[in-house]
């Protein structure tokens, strides 16, 4: 896909609330490019309330529905079903920030999936509650320094993405705003399928992350390129690398974590045993995805 051949047509206007270099904003004007004018968007509580701004005005050019913060999944699963009895063929989307999709949402999310609703649920992951003062939530990085992890937090990350595929939905996929394409060729595959389908997108915050506001681009790159963030697919059971990270499966391949790491204030402080232990965390990832790999390997030539 070629970024010049997108739709020229913007969903999401200028001018809106979202604070500089806004990555829960950007992620909405791709899924746009994706999707065109025909979506209905369900959006929870979170950052993208306040960015389609106060009634009676939005700066959204798609029909939204606001619902309360752990009812997106189950909102958008009535209206599949209320487009299905009316013989519609309109994508529903669900744009949630982390907290409400891997903590307050987690229990309608599961419900939906495990029902394999005839949604698309996009989780775009600034790992904190952003809007509310950057607390905490269960996607926030092991180490990451919040407004109530002072000292920097002692558990690791929510892999939401496996938890999805281990309901056995069709389509399971990573991304991030700083690969476009990658994720606009993901959304699209995922609204022609049939069933519940599942993309967690890396959003890095300038705010809450602590870096530069034109640097959204580049700290999102980072987190790719040293392996921090996988981009990967899950089709029908069977595991895909994409993009970028098609050529990262060897450790030498990828850049150092800490050039990660040391772009962004959140990590500041850390000591050299919790950097050890974020990058054995990273590794213990990529060993994962490799036996799965080798297995399906196997698998298909026997």
């Amino acid at each position: 896909m070629n970024i010049k051949d997108l739709d020229r047509e913007e969903y999401i206007l200028s001018g809106n609330s979202s604070c500089p270099g806004c990555p829960a904003s950007l992620g909405f004007r791709l899924i746009g490019k994706a999707v065109g004018k025909n979506a209905i968007i369900v959006i929870p509580a979170s950052c993208m309330t306040i960015i389609q701004g106060a009634y009676p005005n939005t700066a959204l050019i798609l029909p939204t529905l606001n619902i309360a913060f752990a009812a997106s999944a189950a909102a958008a699963s009535g209206i599949s079903a209320a487009l299905e009895i009316r013989g519609k063929n309109y994508p529903v989307i669900v744009y949630a920030g982390d907290g409400g999709t891997a903590d307050i949402g987690l229990q309608a999310l599961s419900g939906a999936a495990e029902r394999n609703e005839n949604i698309t649920y996009i989780c775009y992951d600034n790992e904190a509650y952003q809007n509310t003062g950057i607390q905490r939530s269960s996607a926030t990085p092991y180490g990451a320094w919040t407004t109530t992890t002072l000292k920097g937090k002692q558990e690791r990350k929510k892999d939401v993405p496996k938890i999805m595929a281990s309901h056995n939905i069709p389509y399971v996929a990573t991304a991030s705003v700083a690969y476009p394409t990658d994720f606009i060729e993901k959304v699209k595959k995922a609204i022609k399928i049939k069933g519940f389908k599942y993309i967690h997108l890396h959003a890095p915050c300038p705010t809450g992350w602590r870096f530069p506001s034109e640097k959204t681009i580049e700290v999102g790159r980072l987190a790719v390129q040293t392996g921090v963030w996988i981009l990967y697919e899950i089709e029908n059971g069977i595991l895909k690398l994409t993009g970028p990270s098609k050529n990262l499966l060897e450790k030498s391949a990828r850049k150092p974590v800490r050039e990660y790491l040391r772009a962004q204030g959140r990590f500041q402080y850390l000591s050299d045993e919790i950097v050890k232990n974020f990058c054995d965390d990273i590794e213990e990832k990529w060993n994962e995805i490799g036996m799965i790999l080798n297995l399906q390997n196997h698998l298909s030539t026997t």
